[in-house]
């Protein structure tokens, strides 16, 4: 017999629990509206010295035009542009703050801080990066039939008018059959207008945002890691938002539909999983890389050599399969294999292997030496070292640790290349979420890369224009990436050493958290 329980003793549960649903969380309004001021001052900002390509009709309203071309405006827009950015990492900071359970409450307040931080930067004029305006180059040479493997956007009438970094004037495409579909619809539905292209192109990295935001949680609990903290490390990232959504990278859609097929492979939805890798794979070929893992997967826990092999022959097989089918319907083979060292023929400071090479260079330049051919040697034996790791957690390592492993071999072929960029370092987050990111040194040292990549991104791309950088303006684009750099680098110090909320969260004394399985 079922007692009634009293209507004001009923109020009295239902208002208690309420009460607990909300203590998950203390107040997020205050890092939300943080967050939001610091995107806008990022949109604002992006008005001055984001990248716009010189065909752009916005180029003829006068507040870009005031912001573009007097000193103060361009000033302005530096400082803007900086203060936002910090702002979002210190906003994204105190919202793991004010989590006391990460439970469902934690995940509103999350996916609230996307949406946020997030839409106002699809306003923004494209920052960090000019490689969109690569894609509408690349679109144009597949609207008007020209194998884009083979050909750069130099191909084109005019393509000095496209906004792309000339480094892309004679490379081929890199990418796969599917995004040179994409960025074909692309420029065929705007006639090569510049803004409506950067639009849907950001909307095709909003789909990537998206996937990355249902499948991030997903993977997490099968990991036994929680989820709403899973998600929080990932969408809600500074970096994570900045490169995907203000920069337009398709490397939102490879890593969305790669953490789609990992999570159905993993549930034993093999072939849709398979599926969703390769067309990953046929946006940016990098994520070849999660097919030998998914074999093992497919395989089993305790499988033998021989099952082992069979199931890599399956998984190659489907994969490649499938690829081969696509670049028969485009007609243009497999040419993307010959892309792919363009964008990476470079070192950089930061990068392990880009730093050494570059002391190897210059140590051997002062010895009367050839610097480029020793370099050279550094980079190449940077290669060998990545290819044997990848082949070490391959074919070593628990079965239990397996997606950890895919991790691990995905951070070595980052960690080991003569360049990183920033959209690198977002590929592994999602990754490291999902299989288990300590609050202990780990953390940290994504709080530290997450400060020091978004201090870097603030300072390193500005579009400045040449008739600026004259001595009587002062606004020489080195003295604008300094300012920028200056200003991202104070605020960067003040969250780590004098801020009273944030600078305990790179001490030395771990907090209590997880210890996920990984």
């Amino acid at each position: 017999m079922t007692v009634p329980v009293p209507a004001a003793q009923m109020a009295g549960k239902a208002s208690t629990s309420k009460a607990a649903v909300a203590s998950e969380v203390d107040n997020a309004r205050s890092p939300l509206i943080a967050g939001f001021i610091g995107s806008m001052f990022m949109v604002f900002g992006s008005l001055g010295v984001g990248w716009l390509a010189p065909a752009s009709e916005l180029r003829r309203l006068p507040l870009f035009i005031w912001m573009r071309t007097e000193g103060v405006g361009v000033a302005l827009s530096i400082v803007l542009l900086a203060i936002g950015g910090m702002l979002l990492v210190r906003a994204w900071l105190r919202l793991g703050q004010r989590v006391r359970v990460w439970g469902p409450e934690a995940r509103k307040a999350t996916l609230q801080a996307v949406l946020a931080w997030g839409l106002p930067m699809m306003f923004t004029v494209p920052l960090f990066s000019r490689d969109v305006y690569a894609y509408i180059g690349q679109g144009r040479l597949m609207v008007e039939g020209i194998n884009p493997y083979e050909n750069g956007i130099s191909a084109l009438p005019n393509y000095f008018q496209l906004g792309a970094d000339k480094q892309w004037t004679e490379a081929p495409v890199p990418y796969g059959q599917l995004f040179l579909w994409i960025e074909q619809f692309v420029v065929w539905a705007t006639n090569v207008h510049p803004e409506a292209s950067v639009m849907l192109f950001r909307l095709v990295a909003a789909m990537g945002v998206v996937l990355c935001i249902i499948y991030v949680p997903k993977l997490a609990e099968l990991h036994g890691v929680n989820p709403h903290r899973a998600l929080w490390l990932t969408a809600a990232n500074p970096l994570f938002l900045t490169n995907f959504i203000a920069s337009v990278h398709n490397d939102a859609l490879m890593i969305g539909l790669a953490l789609a097929g990992l999570y159905y492979c993993a549930t034993r939805r093999v072939i849709l999983g398979i599926v969703l890798v390769t067309l990953s794979i046929s946006v940016k070929p990098i994520t070849v890389v999660f097919l030998p893992f998914i074999g093992l997967l497919w395989a089993g826990k305790g499988a033998s050599w021989p099952r082992r092999f069979v199931f890599w022959f399956f998984t190659a097989a489907l994969s490649l399969g499938l690829l081969y089918a696509l670049s028969l319907i485009n007609g243009f083979g497999f040419g993307w294999i010959n892309g792919l060292s363009a964008p990476g023929s470079v070192a950089i400071w930061y990068a392990p292997v880009g730093l050494i090479g570059l002391a190897v260079a210059s140590i051997s330049n002062v010895l009367g030496l050839d610097g480029a051919v020793f370099a050279k040697g550094v980079y190449d034996a940077g290669k060998v070292l990545m290819v044997a790791a990848v082949a070490w957690l391959i074919f070593r390592g628990d079965y239990d640790r397996l997606m950890r492993r895919l991790t691990l071999a995905f951070a070595a072929i980052v960690l080991l290349a003569p360049m990183i960029q920033s959209w690198y370092v977002v590929w592994l987050i999602p990754l490291f979420a999902v299989t288990g990111i300590r609050n202990d040194w780990q953390v940290k040292a994504l709080y530290f890369v997450v400060s020091f990549f978004m201090v870097y991104a603030i300072s390193d791309q500005l579009d400045v224009f040449p008739y600026l950088q004259s001595e009587d303006l002062g606004l020489a684009l080195l003295l604008a990436r300094i300012a920028a750099a200056v200003i991202a680098i104070f605020f960067a110090v003040y969250l780590i050493f004098m801020d009273p909320k944030t600078k305990g969260l790179f001490r030395n004394k771990d907090q209590a958290g997880l210890r996920p399985i990984i």
